[in-house]
């Protein structure tokens, strides 16, 4: 029986375009949100989730690293996925004549200096792929979608205008997730641990709990806070290190963490993709 990765949004997405890359050998599930794609693979409707988690150019999905701790799932792999965003057109559409481009939120910062450039207004949209399908539907050659070659080739659209990103080395990260830890070494580069924490309410706390890290040489790649329970008070972060949680140097930092901290909660030990680097 084939294997399932469930991603969000629709056949075409980018989300999608990372399970083909990653993934080849499985079936893609798409779902409507991210809570959707959880679900799929904690009810075993898929074996995997594919999620995006922040972009070169846009920066974090937004709610992403919040809904990780509580999603009852494992990070077992990351992916970087180079993201080339196109002008997608019904057939025999003209880039003078688009007056619209539609787009998700996140997608639209990272051609806006071309959209700019072409008086094209930039519509959002609540994903890619779809808006790839609606234009297809409408069949309006003013009206066009941001998406990726994979939707071109899904909804039948002509690629108006190729690889219309602002930056040329535009990526974005993904997480692999799945209903069971994997600690084992694995990969050519090396590991990395993710895990979120809250700090003790005393001075200084955040500081010093960062201080073990420094102390025993352990390289932190991300470091970011957000409100947790709807108070100003409750901050939780998400951090990733590299190194797995057995390194000595990590362990040791581990430790003087978990004295500074009320709550440390391991996300996933994965290795690090060759493209981080």
């Amino acid at each position: 029986m084939t294997q399932r990765i469930a991603f969000q949004g629709e056949l075409g997405a980018y989300s999608h375009q990372a399970c083909r890359e990653t993934r080849p050998d499985m079936a893609p599930l798409p779902c409507r949100t991210f809570e959707d794609v959880f679900a799929a693979v904690r009810a075993g409707d898929a074996d995997l989730g594919m999620i995006a988690v922040e972009n070169s150019t846009y920066g974090r999905v937004a709610d992403v690293h919040s809904l990780l701790p509580r999603s009852g799932l494992h990070i077992v792999a990351e992916a970087f996925v180079r993201v080339h965003v196109n002008l997608l057109g019904v057939p025999g559409a003209r880039l003078e004549g688009i007056r619209e481009a539609h787009g998700h939120p996140v997608i639209l910062p990272q051609c806006a200096g071309f959209l700019r450039t072409h008086g094209i207004a930039g519509v959002s949209s609540s994903d890619n792929a779809r808006a790839a399908r609606e234009v297809a539907e409408v069949r309006d050659p003013a009206r066009a979608a941001l998406a990726s070659d994979l939707a071109a080739e899904i909804y039948g659209l002509d690629i108006v205008a190729a690889r219309i990103e602002d930056h040329d080395t535009n990526t974005t990260r993904f997480l692999v997730m799945s209903r069971d830890a994997d600690m084992t070494r694995r990969g050519g580069d090396g590991m990395i641990t993710s895990f979120v924490f809250r700090v003790r309410n005393i001075p200084a706390a955040l500081y010093k709990a960062m201080g073990g890290f420094a102390t025993n040489g352990v390289n932190m790649t991300k470091l970011e806070s957000y409100m947790v329970g709807g108070r100003f008070t409750a901050t939780q972060f998400y951090a990733d290190v590299e190194g797995h949680p057995d390194d000595p140097p990590l362990a040791r930092a581990l430790e003087e963490l978990d004295y500074f901290t009320d709550e440390i909660t391991l996300l996933g030990v994965y290795p690090a993709d060759r493209r981080r680097f």
